[in-house]
């Protein structure tokens, strides 16, 4: 597994010192030398749950009428998921809206379209599912009218699990450091003094929503897309503090 190692500091202490303020301190002498090392290491799974986007944008030459299709179009994809096995609960929505089309968001559509398309009705939900069945869910919900779907974000349902693994991984990288700084100083490395974990932020992931076209009436036959799982990453940075003698 692929291991990014950050920063190293190696410390021989001859007098009391004090250790980062978000540790304890350690106290050392001329008989309870230290090393300390800083690492940090990534851990890898297979993702075993994704959650897939799904929406739809409908419109209508008034109010009453892009309504009236968003409600058939939204109900119609609700049915089509629970036929499809889904439970309610893995199904979250995220946005709906109906709104009069904006002048700078038509100016492609010929003069019939624009007439017909004065008002939108936006909807997306959030669908969470086993890794394997993301394809399906897609597919289920894109034949039944959810014309803007496709993002999927992957993830592992242990994800406390995975990123212990990486710190672990981490942890004894700073080991291996430390067991040869101590050989370039002639010293054999004794226990573990002190060790804190700290695990790098994620930032926000992206939910955008990657257009897909509704699939007409004769096209129902039509195979899932292929959709294989990614891999899932967790970050651990250690900070440690090995005694040597």
């Amino acid at each position: 597994m692929p291991i990014r190692l950050q920063t190293i500091t190696a410390v021989l202490f001859l007098a009391a010192v004090t250790v980062p303020s978000h540790a304890q301190q350690i106290v050392v002498s001329k008989d309870n030398r230290t090393i300390a090392v800083t690492t940090s290491a990534d851990a890898h799974a297979d993702a075993d749950t994704v959650t897939v986007q799904i929406g739809f944008l409908a419109y209508g030459a008034d109010q009453d009428s892009a309504y009236a299709l968003g409600s058939k179009t939204s109900n119609a994809i609700a049915a089509a998921l629970k036929s499809a096995g889904v439970p309610p609960d893995a199904i979250e929505s995220e946005s709906q809206s109906i709104a009069h089309v904006q002048q700078y968001g038509n100016q492609e559509w010929t003069p019939a379209e624009k007439a017909e398309r004065k008002f939108q009705v936006q909807q997306s939900w959030n669908v969470k599912t086993a890794a394997a069945n993301g394809a399906r869910v897609l597919d289920v919900a894109i034949k039944a009218g959810a014309n803007q779907s496709g993002q999927m974000i992957w993830s592992v349902a242990d994800h406390d699990g995975l990123q212990a693994k990486a710190a672990k991984l981490a942890l004894e990288r700073a080991r291996q450091i430390a067991q040869q700084m101590a050989a370039g100083l002639n010293a054999t490395l004794g226990p573990l003094v002190y060790a804190s974990n700290e695990a790098p932020a994620r930032g926000p992931q992206p939910l955008m929503m990657a257009k897909a076209v509704m699939a007409p009436p004769q096209a129902q036959a039509v195979e899932p897309l292929s959709v294989s799982a990614q891999k899932v990453s967790a970050s651990a940075t250690v900070y440690a503090v090995f005694s040597i003698q």
